[in-house]
């Protein structure tokens, strides 16, 4: 799978250096690099790359002007590049994929990349079910209804790794490995790690779709837990459990989750 991206930065020495960094990677492709955000909005119209790497302070268009000027297409992925962190928040709100401090360095590149490749991967997937069921639908409508299983099907490297979540004006990176249980509230999430509790505002559907199913399950109808920090299965009355995690904190099992149990049990 190849990465068809576009660079937009006002510094050529920025460009270059992003450029050099880019080059370890075998599947991105630099199809154009642009100086400002005008320029950026004709080559994106024009290339419809796969990522966009986006400088935010610009001559004229600002970085996030880009995105209000690509509103009428299908947007690509975006990562923030710049020199300042005070407009975290703002990049994550317009649902970047990642907000990387110049100079790059080379790991957090790296990271960023995984997550690319993640959400397209997501992406393609879903469009060439979309497709499958189109042509199933008129050639043998009984058999498209089958199709959505495709676009739930859990594939290697498709779960998030991190989840950035904004909370009291911050914004929190958090491995999924430590997370330990996910409490829903309406539309809102409580996240639990170790030595944390954040919120996240998402419907438990939605997170449950970046979560990977065989290590996150939920055991109650408001609750998610990473069975990976399960220390202990405690029996209680009419078929019901706690489960006893890394942190010693439990979490009851209600009756219609207890098929989670049951891998523990050898």
């Amino acid at each position: 799978m190849t990465i068809r991206t576009i660079l937009v930065d006002d510094e050529p020495l920025a460009i270059q250096g992003l450029r050099l960094r880019l080059e370890k990677h075998d599947d991105v492709e630099i199809v154009e690099t642009c100086s400002n955000g005008r320029e950026a909005i004709r080559a994106i119209k024009t290339h419809k790359p796969d990522l966009v790497f986006l400088d935010i302070q610009m001559p004229g268009f600002d970085g996030f002007s880009v995105i209000q000027g690509l509103m009428e297409i299908e947007p690509p992925l975006f990562v923030f590049v710049t020199a300042y962190s005070d407009h975290a928040l703002r990049a994550f709100e317009a649902q970047a994929v990642d907000y990387l401090m110049k100079p790059v360095e080379e790991d957090r590149l790296a990271d960023t990349l995984d997550r690319v490749r993640l959400r397209l991967s997501e992406k393609r997937s879903a469009e060439e079910a979309g497709k499958l069921k189109e042509v199933l639908a008129e050639v043998a409508p009984e058999a498209a209804d089958q199709v959505g299983t495709l676009e739930e099907a859990p594939t290697s490297n498709r779960y998030e790794k991190l989840i950035n979540i904004k909370d009291r004006g911050q914004i929190f990176r958090v491995d999924v490995d430590s997370i330990e249980k996910i409490d829903a509230a309406g539309d809102y999430m409580c996240i639990y790690t170790g030595d944390n509790t954040l919120i996240l505002r998402e419907t438990m559907k939605d997170l449950e779709k970046r979560l990977d199913p065989r290590r996150f399950q939920r055991v109650h109808r408001s609750c998610i837990v990473n069975l990976d920090q399960v220390r202990q299965v405690k029996p209680h009355t009419n078929g019901e459990c706690f489960l006893v995690l890394e942190s010693g904190s439990q979490v009851k099992v209600s009756r219609s989750y207890r098929d989670v149990v049951a891998r523990f049990v050898h």
